[in-house]
């Protein structure tokens, strides 16, 4: 009898009795949560597509003066975040500790300068005086230009916040690893988990770019 054998092999956690169980429960709860998620974001694409139907003058006079191509820099970032995910869950999936510690941290950098470029961003137009509720005088003269400028910082800045829990539950899987309170393969379950949550952020950025800076120009 081999010696790996005598040894009690990890366990899932309570009150599960098997790993494809509790993995199973755990992807029944992220995609519960995901599918919230993307009604929230949903109902802020639509409610943006709705009002430029409805003034395209005052929205293109507000797309007009975002700051586009620094917004497509930051989706390449947010893509390349994503795939560096897809790419560790796959390390995780053939226990390859280091490689998936590698890519946790390349994905948690990119979402961070995801995060400075759109800190950056919001500089910009705050010296411009396109952010709303920050008392400077905004060069846009249509009411439903301001109006959409406000449906535009509470859009990012709400994904923001998002991208911003992505990051931490990348930084939280890395350091965990690092320090063996997360091991492989009981952890997988996790990764897969952030993996999911991740690529959500990326695919609700990847139409609120459209819609918000490309369409109506």
């Amino acid at each position: 009898m081999n010696r790996s054998e005598l040894q009690p092999q990890p366990q899932p956690e309570d009150p599960f009795v098997s790993w494809k169980q509790q993995r199973e429960a755990a992807q029944l709860g992220m995609w519960l949560f995901l599918a919230s998620e993307v009604m929230m974001f949903g109902s802020l694409i639509m409610i943006a597509w709705f009002y430029r139907a409805e003034h395209p003058d005052g929205v293109g006079e507000a797309v007009s003066r975002l700051h586009y191509l620094l917004a497509g820099g930051n989706t390449a970032l947010l893509l390349t975040s994503s795939l560096c995910m897809s790419l560790g869950l796959e390390a995780a999936g053939r226990l390859e500790v280091s490689k998936l510690r590698r890519y946790l941290l390349f994905s948690a950098l990119l979402g961070l300068g995801f995060l400075g470029c759109k800190l950056l961003e919001y500089g910009l137009e705050f010296n411009e005086g396109l952010l709303p509720g920050f008392g400077l005088d905004s060069p846009l003269q249509l009411p439903s230009a301001r109006l959409f400028m406000d449906l535009y910082f509470f859009a990012t800045f709400l994904h923001g916040i998002h991208v911003l829990v992505a990051v931490g539950l990348g930084l939280h899987l890395y350091v965990g690893l690092k320090r063996r309170w997360v091991e492989l393969p009981q952890g997988s379950v996790r990764i897969e988990m952030t993996t999911l949550y991740w690529h959500l952020v990326d695919a609700i950025w990847v139409l609120l770019y459209p819609s918000l800076y490309l369409i109506g120009r």
